[in-house]
């Protein structure tokens, strides 16, 4: 078993190229298969549907929402495709396998008052502070992911024409254009960033530590956090939430569905179609304030 899941892991990264993140997230979801199936003392390779079915009602029984599950199913999917190109099975049992519908989830958007708020609450007077205002003008101005974030180059910024190269998902490139206030606060930043004594792995990296290491993922979360808290922000925030808020922002601003999908780095546009629910929630609220909504 241990050698298989070695030669699926090579699998995603040599033939589908995807991300260390997105591997290890695979991974999981497949040893809670995997776990399931040894509980039940059935091989992996003799699955049937209706041993998935059953392990699709044990995912219910332990409280895994119906969005968590159709995750989980589609890890499980991407192991038995590799298995069978792998040879080790002749049939892929999960071909008629169902994922559970799921309710459309809108995650939580800032207004621009509200981010604003969180770009006051940082005290520039501490060392790190045009660094945290890099930061929160890099996520809301460009939509990146917090991976994209910490993995942000400074070669790969181009001052002058205003926009940067991502690395995103399966390590796929993007050009995405910047706000003149993140190029601001990039500039000012990186005068500061000049004082610190940067470590070798971190020379061309653009948000670093005291220390002169790369951010992490966790700091960037708690960078977040804090801040939301100083400026008393009572919605459950994290970096993505600034993504969310940049895309919806553009399309109510009236920005084409194809332009945010291409700028958020989506792979498919019903990803980016979420924020049309996000956008008619927004109108929904503005056409109480017609006339004839007045009216008691």
């Amino acid at each position: 078993m241990a050698s298989c899941i070695e030669r699926y892991k090579a699998y995603l990264l040599l033939e589908k190229s995807l991300s260390n993140n997105t591997i290890e997230a695979y991974i999981r979801d497949v040893t809670i298969l995997l776990n399931y199936l040894n509980d039940a003392h059935i091989d992996f390779k003799n699955v049937t549907i209706e041993h998935l079915q059953d392990f699709l009602i044990e995912l219910a029984n332990m409280g895994i929402k119906p969005r968590s599950q159709a995750r989980i199913i589609s890890g499980i999917r991407s192991f038995y495709k590799f298995l069978l190109y792998d040879n080790q099975i002749a049939i892929d049992p999960t071909e008629l396998l169902e994922a559970p519908k799921s309710s459309v989830y809108l995650p939580d958007v800032l207004s621009i008052q509200e981010i604003e708020a969180i770009i006051a609450a940082v005290d520039l007077s501490k060392p790190q502070g045009h660094r945290n205002v890099a930061i929160i003008e890099t996520l809301y101005g460009s939509g990146l992911r917090v991976s994209e974030l910490i993995n942000l180059k400074i070669s790969n910024i181009f001052f002058n024409e205003k926009y940067m190269k991502v690395e995103g998902k399966g390590s796929k490139q993007r050009l995405v254009p910047m706000s003149d206030a993140s190029l601001r606060a990039i500039q000012l930043w990186r005068i500061d960033r000049n004082s610190i004594d940067i470590k070798k792995e971190a020379e061309d990296v653009l948000f670093v530590n005291h220390y002169g290491r790369p951010l992490t993922r966790v700091m960037i979360f708690t960078i977040v956090k804090e801040l939301a808290q100083l400026a008393n922000i009572q919605k459950d925030i994290s970096p993505h939430t600034f993504r969310h808020s940049f895309a919806t922002h553009m399309l109510e601003g009236g920005a084409n569905l194809r332009a945010v999908q291409q700028l958020l780095g989506h792979e498919s546009i019903l990803t980016t179609e979420i924020y049309t629910h996000i956008n008619m929630k927004h109108l929904q609220q503005e056409i109480l304030k017609h006339p004839r909504n007045k009216i008691g």
